[in-house]
């Protein structure tokens, strides 16, 4: 509802249109215009939305309210689609050119705040014409009252745009201090005292032996699975491929003494394993790239590893045929740990929290003894700077770095 001392009126009414001072000059001619010249030869260049670059002459010496004709955010009300310009410019064919009646900041801030939804046309690329631009209802108020709206606008703003950049100088710090608390957890000083009053640890080598006895229980299930595999083939009259042996899993060799001579000290009873060796599996998914589909069983990659989480947001679909076909190295389950193998973001891992079943390619998958491992611990030196940048420095290639299996 609006106040008895306001009024309504047309765009058209409440300020002036300037759309014949623009003109579009194309990026190739731009680029052999200013070629050569220095920056106090040159003037901005605006479009839809902002600067989009200079150009050597102007066309425009005011203060001007600049709205979008095409390409601009109309119906993202998170985003402006009007903005000011100043003094010598030139503005291209994709924004109107306004200067209000009243007050230029007054009709910035009503511009942003406008529902557009009944005035812009088109589908994937919205266009606010020149005809209904000026159709546009504008409420204008007293001018000491358009000032005092503007200033209180400003102000308020202003206190919104530092308290933005003193969260982000908090995310900042508090990114450091989580990796200072990693760094502690994993050099044993977070749980230094709890040990200390322990009568009764067991060590880290005891750990492990009790990781061999595991993998020997299961290579022992493994084996008499594959026997009855082996005798149904047998029955079937040996249709088809054989079944094969499961592996034993090989010991890896100790770490050498300068290879733990450039790790950090332990505290007592702690000791520096390779990875395959405290887990029950490290493997990679599929080297293949399968044909997609608009649905099926989601494929997953490194840029699915986001925020600590497997996101399913922006996946591609392989059919389920191609899935059994990758099973082997594939066979993610809940609790399993997937860490990006390829890129810029190699490194970023999560625990899977989901039942859902995925296929994987560029992610390493680490797969534990749940009865004597904790996952979460091993995700959080998985995320710890002691962590990921052995994981890094393992890293290969030049433009698209990655960390292979064996690493």
């Amino acid at each position: 509802m609006m106040r008895e001392d306001w009024e309504e009126c047309s765009l058209i009414e409440g300020c002036d249109i300037h759309d014949n001072l623009r003109k579009p000059i194309n990026s190739k001619e731009r680029n052999g215009r200013i070629n050569g010249k220095t920056q106090d030869q040159l003037y901005p260049y605006y479009g839809a939305t902002g600067q989009v670059g200079f150009i050597d002459n102007y066309l425009t010496n005011d203060d001007y309210v600049l709205i979008g004709e095409d390409a601009a955010p109309f119906l993202d009300y998170s985003k402006d689609v009007a903005y000011q310009i100043f003094g010598k410019t030139w503005v291209n064919n994709h924004a109107h050119i306004l200067k209000s009646k009243f007050n230029n900041m007054f009709l910035l801030h009503y511009l942003n705040n406008f529902n557009y939804k009944d005035y812009v046309s088109g589908t994937t690329r919205l266009k606010l014409t020149q005809g209904r631009l000026k159709q546009i209802p504008i409420k204008i108020a007293p001018l000491p009252e358009q000032r005092a709206i503007v200033a209180k606008i400003e102000e308020l703003f202003s206190d919104l745009d530092k308290g933005i950049a003193d969260l982000k100088k908090a995310q900042g710090q508090l990114k450091i201090y989580r990796q200072a608390v990693l760094k502690k957890a994993f050099e044993g000083e977070l749980t230094k005292e709890w040990r200390e009053q322990q009568t009764d640890l067991p060590s880290a080598d005891e750990l492990l032996n009790k990781i061999k006895e595991e993998r020997q229980k299961y290579y022992a299930h493994q084996l008499e699975d594959w026997k009855q595999a082996v005798k149904s083939w047998e029955g079937n009259g040996k249709e088809g491929k054989k079944p094969g042996k499961p592996k034993l899993f090989e010991s890896l060799p100790d770490l050498t003494e300068d290879e733990l001579n450039e790790l950090a000290t332990l505290p007592m009873g702690w000791s520096w394993f390779k990875n395959e060796s405290f887990l029950f599996e490290v493997k990679d998914g599929t080297h293949d790239t399968p044909k997609y589909q608009e649905d099926g069983t989601p494929f997953i990659t490194q840029k699915n590893i986001k925020n600590n989480s497997v996101s399913f947001s922006d996946v591609k679909y392989i059919s389920d045929t191609d899935h059994k076909k990758f099973f082997q190295r594939s066979n993610v389950q809940k609790g399993d740990i997937i860490i990006a193998m390829i890129g810029h973001g190699r490194g970023s891992s999560c625990i899977v929290d989901t039942d859902r079943i995925f296929s994987i390619k560029n992610v390493g998958l680490f797969k534990f003894f749940n009865s004597i491992h904790n996952n979460q611990y091993c995700l959080h030196y998985y995320q710890s700077t002691l962590g990921l940048n052995l994981a890094l420095k393992k890293s290969k290639g030049g433009a698209q770095p990655f960390i292979g299996l064996t690493e």
